[in-house]
């Protein structure tokens, strides 16, 4: 396969900049994989897509404000993206800068945040902040949210709220599992009020997630690695729903990624470890039945792990015509129920 199988066409215009006013207030466009066919619907309506028994598993990840601005010793401006929350002390953070700091170089952010650049990793930098704080803390006095690239502007106050979804609780993603933030307290009570169980997982999100596919061969692609999650709770969760016949449905990529990860060796485990799992068309799902997400970049990952979901052709076609439809797309965009095909049958 390669990557350029997975591009399409985008107008600028239909990249959803600012969220709707509602959390709920989103299209919902359903895929039906075996079928092959879609179905326009509002996502208001998911309760109705559900039955008593099926369970939603949502990653309670919550989005650190990631985005530093400052200076070096220079006074030359700065920008670091912290990836990761090492221990409370230390993080990887990519840097952007006219002149990359070397190790020793000490950063400045806001008026009083200090960092010392100990190494480079690969791509990134491992700094060390001042331990009078702990790193989430000085995040949190002096971070911004990091809204992608794609935003093509600066976080603003409602992002604090927005950018995170109701049900966040453990604090290390650099970017949003966004299909989450379309639930508000109101939609959770009417799916529970329905009989649809609940579970949670927790895979923190890397800024990786946004970098762009740069091989054509998939094969010579690396995935990032981000840290996952499964509680003893949310495995014997689904086997209750496998049990009585519920379906099990991913709410989003990481959800679902975290879940086959915790099942590669053909037993769903509890456990927490790292993640590079890069799932392609041809992928055999060993949990996940359903599973509800938004639109995704052209040529990313993402699209290529929905295509193998719910059937290349059909994901195209749906594609095709959420752009005609003029379907709000990416992480403040609309979503997409997905039937999968090549997964697990209930029982």
């Amino acid at each position: 396969m390669k990557t350029s199988d997975f591009d399409y066409h985008l107008p600028d215009d239909l990249i959803a900049r600012h969220p709707l006013p509602e959390r709920t207030g989103s299209r919902l466009l359903h895929v039906n994989g075996p079928a092959g066919g879609f179905a326009d619907r509002q996502f208001a309506h998911l309760p109705d897509l559900l039955g008593a028994g099926d369970l939603l598993v949502f990653n309670d990840t919550r989005v650190i404000k990631a985005r530093l601005r400052g200076v070096k010793e220079t006074g030359g401006r700065i920008e670091a993206l912290v990836e990761r929350v090492l221990d409370d002390h230390q993080a990887l953070a990519f840097i952007r800068a006219s002149k990359a700091p070397k190790p020793g170089a000490v950063l400045t952010f806001g008026s009083e945040c200090q960092a010392l650049v100990i190494e480079k990793v690969e791509d990134m930098v491992r700094l060390a902040f001042d331990p009078s704080r702990t790193v989430l803390d000085w995040l949190d006095a002096w971070g911004e949210m990091p809204l992608p690239p794609y935003m093509t502007r600066a976080a603003e106050a409602a992002d604090d709220q927005r950018y995170q979804t109701v049900y966040a609780r453990d604090p290390g993603a650099v970017a949003a599992p966004t299909a989450g933030l379309h639930f508000d307290e109101a939609m959770l009570a009417r799916l529970a009020e329905r009989g649809v169980e609940t579970a949670y997982v927790t895979l923190h999100v890397g800024a990786g997630t946004f970098q762009p596919v740069r091989v054509e061969d998939l094969a010579e692609h690396k995935m990032h690695s981000e840290r996952y999650r499964v509680p003893e709770a949310t495995v014997a969760a689904i086997a209750a729903a496998r049990a009585r016949g519920g379906r099990v449905c991913a709410v989003g990529t990481t959800s679902l990624r975290a879940l086959e990860s915790a099942a590669r060796s053909g037993e769903l485990q509890a456990g927490e470890e790292e993640t590079d799992l890069f799932i392609t068309p041809g992928y055999r799902f060993r949990v996940v039945q359903r599973l509800l997400t938004n639109f995704h970049l052209p040529r990313s990952t993402l699209l290529m792990l929905v295509s193998a979901f719910g059937g290349s052709d059909l994901l195209r076609r749906a594609y095709g015509h959420a752009v005609a439809e003029r379907y709000r797309f990416f992480s403040y965009g609309d979503a997409m129920l997905i039937e999968g095909v090549g997964g697990p049958a209930p029982v």
